[in-house]
């Protein structure tokens, strides 16, 4: 007979992979402020830049499972959020690289929540479509045919945990992430990383070099409406949860000619070029919209950003971090 899963906010700890990443700063510190940073674990094989009110920190590789089955054991772990990953313009030059560690640490994740009843998150992404995924509101159920080795790890990922829920019944739950833009964070090898350079290049330089064309629009979001959205869907009663691939979700749709052209109302003297290079071909093979329907309906997902009122919050927020007046 298969075990259900349960999962308590008082019982057991939390374990997040990949702490000291883009989307695993944000989320740990916002899981340590919710729960307390007593029963936050980060592990990651790069330390963290400020592991103030994060929590405990392990420095390990998570592509290995025994330790993470040592992470597990001895803290008490009901719930990892798996965020070890190569992402998409890093995978391009390092496919093997990516691959292994993608999956394996998923793979690992998944062995020990079938194991020991643990609640599993694990990050998709909009990497999964590609050239022949409908461009303008991407269902959530379409054509998954990327030709990016990180866009194959995610679909095959999504398989992974469908095949982990079907057939062993562990509770793991996706999204998939737009690009992100976060001011805690620099940008770490994916092809949407120009949206937070700009930011930072518009307030020390006044000049940015766009790696994409002007007129290449994406799904965007802003990191506080993605971890509020990942923390709420992993909060959310199982029996809403009507998929086990990942979520689609949308917040904004933006080219860098529109972003820059939104900075430049708060910097006048910004000027920003355009010298499209390989991660183009990568921005071309994905949607320029995406159908978040199914989030909203079975999880009440609704973001908080637009443009301007993130990019209001990126310079203050950023201003703050670099000493700029």
């Amino acid at each position: 007979m298969l075990k259900t899963v349960f999962w308590c906010e008082s019982l057991g700890n939390i374990l997040v992979t990949g702490s000291s990443g883009q989307i695993g700063t944000d989320l740990t510190e916002a899981l340590a402020k919710k729960f307390g940073k007593e029963k936050i674990i980060g592990a990651d094989r790069k330390e963290p830049k400020n592991r103030n009110d994060l929590g405990k920190f392990e420095k390990t590789d998570v592509t290995r499972k025994e330790n993470l089955e040592k992470l597990v054991k001895e803290n008490n772990v009901e719930t990892i959020y798996d965020l070890a990953s190569l992402l998409s313009a890093t995978g391009e030059k390092k496919p093997d690289l990516a691959w292994f560690v993608n999956i394996s640490a998923l793979k690992n994740s998944l062995d020990l929540a079938r194991e020991n009843s643990i609640k599993v998150f694990w990050p998709s992404s909009i990497a999964v479509f590609g050239p022949s995924t409908p461009k303008q509101n991407t269902p959530q159920q379409t054509i998954l045919e990327p030709n990016t080795m990180y866009g194959i790890t995610k679909v095959s990922g999504e398989l992974l945990c469908n095949y982990y829920f079907k057939k062993y019944n562990v509770d793991v739950r996706s999204i998939r992430y737009p690009g992100l833009i976060s001011y805690k964070t620099e940008a770490g090898g994916g092809t949407t990383d120009y949206a937070v350079e700009i930011f930072y290049e518009a307030l020390k330089n006044k000049k940015y070099e766009c790696f994409l064309k002007e007129d290449s629009t994406l799904p965007m979001m802003y990191m506080p409406d993605a971890i509020n959205g990942t923390i709420k869907l992993m909060e959310t009663d199982e029996k809403n949860i009507k998929t086990r691939l990942g979520y689609n979700i949308s917040s904004l749709s933006f080219s860098p000619e529109e972003i820059a052209n939104e900075i430049k109302k708060h910097i006048p003297e910004f000027e920003c070029s355009y010298k499209p290079d390989e991660r183009q071909r990568i921005a071309d093979s994905w949607p320029q919209s995406i159908d978040d329907s199914k989030a909203r309906e079975d999880w009440n997902w609704k973001p908080e950003y637009d443009l301007e009122k993130m990019t209001v919050d990126m310079l203050e927020k950023l201003k703050i971090k670099l000493g700029v007046k």
